[in-house]
């Protein structure tokens, strides 16, 4: 939009384009490595320890010897993402723009393939910087049906993933998700709804809500992005691509009596076209 080289100078290009003249000039700093460090080990916490907030991360991190104060430790945590998964004060304003499904899976027995899929956001830590991962699970079968590691919160990853998976997979009855403005946002709900499937969002602090998806958010960070340092975006998207190949095809699955996501999800394709 600022074209520096034009005749008008740069602080008139901004006030025609309503434009604050400091975020013209402003350049971004990248994340210092301290703070790197300390998204990693929030990451980590987070985890094993999904109830913890601000307050309890930074008593965490003090005892662990990491000195650092609730409001920077707050600051981070909305940075990547994250928020403790239990009942808290309504502190975020929802997009007003933006509607809010409820919650459709409480006392569901989720026993088909297709018959719900379950959609999340994740931070993905780097060697210097992190990215997000979003992936969409099938639920009754644990198959990663998509997924894409990016670099920004955005509606249009998810729509995309989604759409992959329906192009692929066919149509599910109910698609759930979490809250995130990604995920409320029309640009996503539209395509879900454009396919006559129901929306389903997990409820705010609502753990057990989102368990399907943090099971697998725990697969894939012990076993392949802890063990790794990516030095850069390419790098992150090949890794934890073979690791989803690999998850699908090859990884016994003990909710699966062994069997893997790709077979159990094959296994009830095959019994819902025995029974038709």
């Amino acid at each position: 939009m600022i074209d520096r080289k034009h005749r008008l100078s740069v602080t008139r290009q901004a006030t025609l384009l309503g434009l604050s003249r400091g975020s013209v000039y402003y350049l971004p700093k990248p994340t210092s490595a301290a703070d790197l460090a300390l998204m990693r080990r929030l990451d980590e916490l987070h985890l094993e320890h999904p109830f913890m907030g601000a307050r309890m991360l930074r008593r965490q991190l003090l005892a662990e010897g990491i000195q650092v104060g609730r409001r920077h430790v707050r600051t981070l945590m909305r940075r990547m993402g994250m928020e403790a998964l239990c009942p808290q004060p309504g502190t975020s304003q929802r997009h007003p723009d933006h509607q809010i499904y409820p919650y459709l899976l409480r006392q569901l027995a989720i026993t088909r393939a297709n018959q719900v899929w379950a959609l999340d956001t994740t931070y993905i830590p780097m060697a210097r910087g992190f990215v997000y991962l979003t992936a969409l699970v099938d639920v009754a079968s644990r198959l990663v049906l998509a997924h894409k590691v990016a670099i920004t919160l955005e509606a249009c990853h998810a729509r995309e993933i989604i759409e992959q998976a329906f192009a692929r997979y066919g149509v599910p009855v109910i698609v759930n998700t979490d809250q995130g403005s990604q995920f409320t946002a029309e640009e996503f709900t539209q395509a879900v709804r454009d396919r006559g499937c129901q929306l389903s969002m997990d409820g705010r602090g609502a753990w057990r809500d989102n368990v399907f998806i943090e099971r697998l958010w725990r697969s894939v960070k012990y076993e392949c992005v802890y063990l790794k340092a990516y030095d850069d975006v390419s790098a992150a998207r090949v890794d934890i691509g073979h690791y989803m190949d690999w998850f699908n095809t090859d990884r016994a699955h003990s909710r699966l009596n062994g069997a893997t996501p790709q077979q159990a999800y094959l296994d009830l394709v095959s019994k819902l076209e025995e029974a038709a």
